[in-house]
């Protein structure tokens, strides 16, 4: 399928867009092309990767986007601001990136005629109490609205939990405050968080290009755990049982607990062992849901992993965390 394709990462340059880059290496594309506005990662990962073509640019910007895009067949779409507390601060900056740049994303990839468009989206986009989740549940519903109009792009969003390792996340949080000297700090030892890998992120958004018809929203079942329990399990994996622990108590825009499928999206969606498949509500699921009505699928209601095997192993099949900086 992606033989002989060319291929845009928007976002190229962050944790998600670099690793999908080099599992696209596998599938032998004619070009890969890296589009991101941070010229100091470009120049980074162009050192690792020299055979990808990069695009310096800004998803604000509609002519460059357009020019990104020309003869491109699949786009994976994984540009924003994420950082919670950033947009908090700065809402309308999120709503430039995330939602109008999405928008003009969208266009683009319409006008040049991209076979594939997938979006990546979280989970503070269900029931958002922040900018950045509500910036991000707007996307999901330019994205997935798209498939109404007339055209051959086929647009479909994926959506996941917290990725194990990647830029500005806890863990690599956690490995810097131990490198430090610092006390590990959680906001409330009873908030819980998804647990995905890198890696699995990627699949699921394989998964999504190859099943799309148009309009969906594709999430990758994930365990969970406590952030105490988390704070834990690193600090015995280096060998320091005993590290102190802060308590710093829930930061603006935060939740106790995240929502993947919430229960109105329940409704119309496809649960198969892996995954969870939500339809549009422009068109009917093939098959009705078989969970209860006002079920949800929460961080607080999944496979819970406390301190042990599981969790060790899910740690160990995270890889080398990024840079918390």
């Amino acid at each position: 399928m992606l033989k002989g394709s060319k291929i845009l990462i928007t976002g190229g340059t962050g944790s998600f867009g670099s690793r999908v880059a080099q599992h696209l290496m596998d599938k032998d594309p004619a070009e890969i092309r890296i589009f991101s506005r941070d010229e100091k990662k470009q120049w980074e990962m162009q050192r690792r990767f020299p055979q990808f073509h990069y695009l310096l640019g800004d998803v604000r910007d509609a002519a460059r986007l357009s020019l990104a895009m020309e003869g491109v067949d699949y786009v994976f779409h994984a540009a924003a601001l994420k950082q919670v507390g950033s947009c908090e601060n700065q809402p309308f900056e999120a709503v430039q990136t995330n939602i109008l740049g999405s928008q003009q994303a969208c266009m683009a990839a319409r006008q040049a005629g991209v076979r594939a468009f997938v979006a990546l989206s979280t989970d503070k986009a269900v029931k958002p109490v922040n900018a950045m989740g509500t910036s991000k549940a707007m996307m999901e519903k330019i994205v997935c609205s798209q498939n109404q109009c007339p055209g051959n792009t086929i647009f479909s969003c994926v959506r996941y939990g917290n990725v194990m390792g990647s830029r500005g996340s806890v863990i690599p949080l956690f490995l810097d405050q131990i490198k430090q000297g610092q006390p590990l700090t959680i906001t409330v030892p009873e908030m819980t968080r998804f647990l995905l890998t890198l890696d699995q992120s990627v699949d699921l958004v394989f998964h999504a290009m190859t099943q799309a018809k148009g309009g969906e929203i594709f999430v990758r079942k994930a365990p969970a755990c406590t952030i105490a329990d988390l704070a834990d399990a690193i600090r015995k994996r280096a060998d320091l049982p005993e590290y102190p622990i802060e308590q710093i108590g829930i930061r603006r825009g935060e939740k106790l607990h995240e929502i993947l499928v919430n229960e109105y999206e329940m409704q119309r969606a496809v649960e198969e062992p892996d995954y969870f498949t939500i339809h549009p509500d422009y068109r009917t699921p093939p098959t009705p849901c078989t969970r209860a009505l006002g079920e949800e699928f929460s961080s607080s209601n999944t496979l819970q992993l406390a301190p042990g095997r599981k969790l060790d192993q899910l740690l160990d099949a995270m890889g080398s965390p990024e840079s918390f900086h």
